[in-house]
């Protein structure tokens, strides 16, 4: 009797499809980089996230002074750029699409407009600058990154 249970056990997660396999691993850059780059990359969106942060709550207290560098810091994002070799470099160059250069770049430019926006005390563009960096980084991490955010792949995230 404990055989067929077994069996049957076995028998159904062969055959159940894994949520993984739905995810589409040619986009989902962090799985095509090699770990040390990986880490990095992490790093540098665990920083962002970070500011994101304190940016959130810097602009729901009125406070722009404290938008301002963490606005700034992350337009000018190094940590991969400072821990990386030239090696390193042709391996992103080589793995990251062209979608995804463009959607950073866009997203760096958001933010050093936020910082601008928080420099001049405009708050409904701060806000405004806001809400597009974090549609920026949903869509991003929808495209890119649903290896890592399995959860985001049914959401609709307009751009």
């Amino acid at each position: 009797m404990n055989k067929k249970i077994v069996l049957l056990l076995l028998l159904l997660m062969v055959s159940m499809p894994h949520a993984e396999s739905d995810i589409d691993h040619e986009s989902a850059i962090g799985s095509q980089l090699p770990n040390h780059i990986r880490s990095l990359l992490i790093e540098e969106m665990q920083a962002i996230t970070t500011s994101m942060d304190v940016i959130f709550r810097a602009l729901v207290a009125g406070e722009h002074d404290q938008v301002v560098p963490q606005a700034q810091a992350i337009h000018d994002s190094f940590i991969m750029a400072q821990k990386m070799t030239e090696a390193d470099s042709k391996t992103l160059e080589e793995v990251l699409p062209e979608e995804f250069i463009k959607r950073d770049q866009a997203f760096h430019h958001l933010s050093a407009e936020l910082a601008e926006a928080a420099r001049n005390k405009d708050q409904a563009k701060q806000f405004k600058l806001y809400q597009d960096m974090q549609q920026a980084c949903l869509a991003c991490h929808q495209k890119h990154a649903l290896d890592r955010f399995p959860n985001l792949k049914s959401e609709s995230i307009g751009e």
